[in-house]
């Protein structure tokens, strides 16, 4: 039995399955409750704020990528509106859980249905809607197994992150979830954890439980009861990969050109990991995690604090600071945001800081009370010109001396030219610029063949933003997921590129590869995938001319 889904972190995985169900009942209609209205609002409350603190406490626990998420999570489960709403359902007769429940829902059919980030965070409310109705009536949800010898293949429909948060590479062999796409939080906590995944995987959950399943997360493929000789092959495979962790040094081509490999950091506990896997220095700092799940803004103290562990983990190394990249997804409770049909399409980023400047003052004030020479300062969703012009003026105002801008809206790539006649430096953010360019929500696991990285029209908009950087004499990086896939970093080598930004696990894979190819065989490759129709055809025309990829396995 073989299934086919989206292959959204690297490698090969195998063991026995271990299928997650979900069995919160949905309560019944109309359901009321015997008592009074208050004592029966206060039980609910009580229900928020339990799962909030445990989504809060889990966070902390497991650090990194993972921390950022649930404390996000953790937000949403007291959020405002969602309080108001369970309680009035309360006062109309409804049975807690049931008013828990149809608050959930509707809030998130509406988010669902705005598409891009508000989809992704549609999918933490289901899980969390589930977490507060099983406290309710006194059940547990499903845990994962206890630790074993042989890692196991987990599935599901979907995965919370608060499932999987405090899982190892030990403990998992792989994932596979029928829903999701490349940049769902299975997809990214599956890369930061350097866990093989497939995601939109129909028919997974029908997998039976306890048989040897063999999941391919370059490729999607999942094989169910793989074929003894298939299962010594991927013995192999895996082997192999074991032998990338031993790539070292700078990363360059096989002819010598270098090409920085940094790493992306979601919070201080994703340093060591960055560290270990010998990042030549951090091509994406998020500092979200410093104003998630706060009412006030971080002092300046502790943001310096923040900044300057991340210099002294790279010191003479490159740091790249993305500032505060709020809204949409990522609620920030003192600085309440006005309605809108879309956030993901609204006040987000710098746009957010335009309408907030004395955040961003605080901000860029910290950052150059530490700043040394390695330190470059990053802005997020700019799109215009005098965007860039007016947060690189506020940078120079403070001495910080190298000022950039994320390039993922397709205005900015278009225009690269005039942003970079204003900026230092500038970095793809292929994520957001998928879901822009091809007007496809991240999350919906139907639109995951939009998100493939290798689609011919992103890799034209990559191009003519590394075209218009060397014209302009300005180093072009990419810091999106699109970076940690070996045959596709060649590729972005051979368009041009000065620096890839990746998760630290996918570093020493990518080493590899830049290693056995040359600056021309990179050329190659891109052009040839450039040429292509679809993804699937860019993506073979690529792996053409990089032999070095199959023999060293990837």
């Amino acid at each position: 039995m073989n299934l086919r889904g989206v292959g959204v972190s690297p490698g090969v995985g195998q063991g026995p399955s271990y299928v997650l169900s979900v069995s919160v009942p949905e309560p019944p209609e109309g359901a009321t409750y015997v008592g009074e209205a208050e004592d029966e609002k206060a039980r609910a409350m009580a229900a928020l704020t339990q799962i909030a603190g445990e989504l809060e406490a889990r966070g902390n626990q497991a650090g990194g990528e993972a921390e950022e998420i649930l404390k996000a999570q953790a937000l949403m489960a007291e959020d405002p509106g969602l309080v108001v709403k369970v309680r009035s359902l309360i006062d109309r007769g409804l049975a807690a859980p049931r008013a828990v429940f149809e608050a959930f829902t509707k809030y998130r059919d509406v988010l669902a249905g705005s598409g891009g980030y508000l989809g992704e965070r549609a999918a933490d409310l289901h899980d969390i809607r589930d977490r507060v109705i099983a406290v309710l009536y006194g059940q547990s949800m499903p845990a994962m197994p206890a630790p074993s010898e042989e890692p196991y293949v987990l599935v599901a429909k979907d995965l919370a992150p608060a499932d999987t948060a405090l899982l190892s590479r030990g403990q998992v062999a792989a994932f596979v979830t029928e829903e999701g796409g490349p940049t769902s939080h299975t997809a990214i906590l599956a890369r930061a954890m350097g866990v093989p995944a497939v995601v939109a995987c129909p028919g997974a959950t029908a997998i039976p439980s306890g048989v040897e399943v063999m999941v391919d997360g370059t490729t999607g493929e999942v094989r169910v009861r793989p074929e003894p000789d298939a299962a010594a092959e991927v013995r192999a495979a895996e082997t192999r990969r074991t032998a990338l962790s031993f790539a070292k040094g700078p990363g360059r081509t096989a002819d010598g050109q270098p090409m920085l490999l940094l790493a992306n950091v979601g919070s201080p506990a994703d340093l060591e990991a960055a560290v270990a896997a010998e990042a030549e220095g951090v091509g994406l700092y998020r500092t979200e995690f410093l104003y998630l799940d706060r009412t006030a803004p971080p002092s300046q103290e502790e943001q310096r604090r923040a900044y300057r562990q991340a210099l002294r983990a790279f010191p003479g190394g490159r740091v790249v600071v993305r500032t505060l990249d709020g809204g949409a997804d990522k609620p920030l409770a003192f600085l309440p945001a006005p309605a809108e049909p879309n956030p993901a399409l609204g006040l987000r980023g710098l746009r957010l800081y335009r309408a907030h400047p004395e955040v961003m003052a605080a901000q860029l004030d910290a950052l150059a009370a530490v700043a040394e020479d390695g330190l470059q300062v990053l802005a997020p969703m700019v799109t215009t010109a005098q965007d860039a012009a007016w947060f690189v003026r506020a940078c120079r105002e403070r001495g910080l001396r190298s000022a950039g801008v994320m390039i993922e809206v397709p205005a900015a790539a278009l225009r690269a030219r005039d942003l970079l006649a204003q900026a230092d430096f500038a970095s793809i953010g292929t994520n957001d610029m998928s879901q822009y360019a091809f007007a496809a929500d991240r999350q919906l696991g139907v639109m995951s063949p939009l998100h493939d990285p290798w689609q011919p029209a992103l890799l034209d908009l990559v191009a003519m933003t590394a075209e218009a950087g060397a014209r302009s004499g300005k180093p072009i990086g990419v810091c999106g997921e699109a970076a940690a896939d070996p045959a596709l970093a060649c590729v972005l080598t051979g368009l041009g590129l000065c620096s890839l930004s990746m998760a630290p696990a996918a570093l020493p894979a990518v080493r590899a590869g830049l290693a056995a190819h040359t600056v021309e065989q990179c050329r190659t490759a891109a052009e040839a995938a450039r040429a292509q129709p679809t993804a699937a055809d860019a993506r073979a025309a690529a792996r053409a001319h990089l032999p070095g990829l199959a023999t060293l396995g990837l």
